[in-house]
């Protein structure tokens, strides 16, 4: 069926449109299959999907984690008894939401003449079609108006903390978004602050990639957050991290699993996933990882030369450390991206990488997926796609990097934090971290 009405938005990632789009060019969404509205108007007013949700409407919480809208700030996630630490799981579920109105009458005092009025529970938000904005959406994620299936919560993720962002998209080619991030901020004992971006890909070939993913990185950021708060060093709590969130996944494999229909032919394995963090605190950069998410380094000065922070658990990077393959060569294989490393109950030796980096100048650490380095492999070629103000808008330079992987063809999920590190101009000579 053709469109013959035009949308200002896409229905799926609210990407804006132009006049005869047939598909949305960031998501790919089918312009073609989103029906005309109705011509008759709802009795109810609907919040648009961007818009907050009132005080009074608790946004309800998602299976895997607190739902953080987009540029949402951080200080909602202030911890009783912890000033000044922020800790929150990046989720972000596309949702519009109709409200009921209230009953006034719960809001009565009793009187001694009047009727006993029974208190009515808070109406729970209706989730409304992405689509066609009017219908509701039933236990199996379908529009009962025009049946269109809705975005997963998951399928796109932002969080912004100010000093720390991140944007995760499931893709072009994907069903579902097997990456996870976190994000938080503290304080150590001395009162300075210390920043924590955790980015974990779940491995597709295993049972429950994202559960793994997300397990991790949520468990990673909690271990890194009670460390450095107690004055744990940063990298030997990256460390305990890595164990920690190892554990975690581990875990996973020991719960029963209800197989679906659809799946029954598929061999049943161990939950896994890659994880790299980094922290910033007490002037140091600290990175850690397991398997072949990447951290980059990218002077604020772009003159300066940026850097990979981390090598890669995988075959070509086995390759070319054992002086086998050029890097050229062993990246163009096929072979290339086989992990050696990961997280998960059927891992080998588990060997958390750490490292400790004292910049001598301002910078942006990008802490990502291979859904954005397949697009961005080289430092220079990272830098070159990172926004030059991407220190001051952390949040914005996220999306523009997961943009730059969607436009090369998004084959992956791709997950991508942002996270600034500023150092006082002391008339350094240029270097590397």
């Amino acid at each position: 069926m053709s469109q013959t009405h035009q949308l200002a938005a896409c229905p799926g990632c609210e990407e804006p449109l132009e006049t005869g789009d047939l598909f949305c060019g960031a998501c790919g969404y089918d312009l073609s299959a989103v029906p005309e509205p109705p011509l008759d108007h709802p009795t109810i007013e609907l919040a648009s999907p961007a818009a907050a949700v009132p005080p009074h409407v608790p946004r309800p919480a998602s299976p895997d984690g607190p739902a953080a809208a987009p540029g949402a700030e951080a200080a909602q996630g202030e911890q009783p008894g912890q000033p000044g630490r922020l800790d929150q799981t990046g989720q972000l579920g596309q949702e519009a939401y109709a409200l009921a109105a209230p009953d006034p009458r719960a809001a009565e005092p009793d009187a001694p003449d009047a009727h006993t009025h029974v208190a009515r529970p808070p109406a729970t938000p209706a989730k409304l079609c992405v689509a066609c904005r009017a219908g509701r959406v039933d236990g199996d994620g379908y529009c009962e108006n025009c049946g269109h299936a809705q975005p997963r919560e998951r399928d796109h993720m932002e969080q912004d903390l100010g000093g720390v962002s991140a944007v995760s998209d499931r893709g072009l080619r994907h069903h579902r978004n097997e990456d996870s991030f976190a994000l938080s901020s503290t304080a150590l004992p001395d009162g300075s602050p210390a920043v924590v971006a955790i980015v974990c890909d779940g491995v597709s070939s295993a049972t429950r990639p994202d559960e793994a993913s997300a397990a991790a990185a949520a468990t990673a950021n909690e271990s890194l957050l009670a460390a450095l708060e107690q004055g744990t060093h940063p990298q030997q709590a990256m460390h305990d991290a890595i164990l920690a969130a190892a554990e975690a996944v581990n875990s996973l494999a020991a719960e029963p699993v209800q197989v679906l229909p659809h799946e029954a032919h598929r061999h049943q394995n161990a939950p896994a996933c890659t994880l790299v963090g980094a922290v910033s605190a007490a002037g140091l950069l600290v990175v850690g990882w397991v398997g072949d998410s990447r951290a980059y380094w990218v002077p604020d000065d772009r003159t300066a030369a940026p850097a990979r922070l981390t090598e890669d658990d995988s075959w070509a990077a086995q390759m070319v450390a054992a002086r086998l393959m050029s890097e050229a060569d062993a990246y163009a294989d096929q072979r290339a991206h086989a992990i050696t490393g990961w997280l998960g109950a059927d891992a080998y030796d588990l060997d958390p990488h750490t490292a400790s980096f004292k910049p001598d100048r301002s910078g942006v650490v990008v802490v990502c997926t291979d859904g954005l380095w397949n697009y961005a492999e080289g430092a220079e070629e990272m830098a070159r796609v990172v926004p030059v103000d991407a220190a001051a808008q952390p949040l914005r330079g996220a999306r523009v990097l997961v943009g730059h992987a969607l436009d090369g063809g998004g084959h992956d999920n791709v997950t991508v934090a942002l996270l600034p590190f500023a150092v006082e101009p002391q008339g350094a000579a240029p270097g590397r971290p």
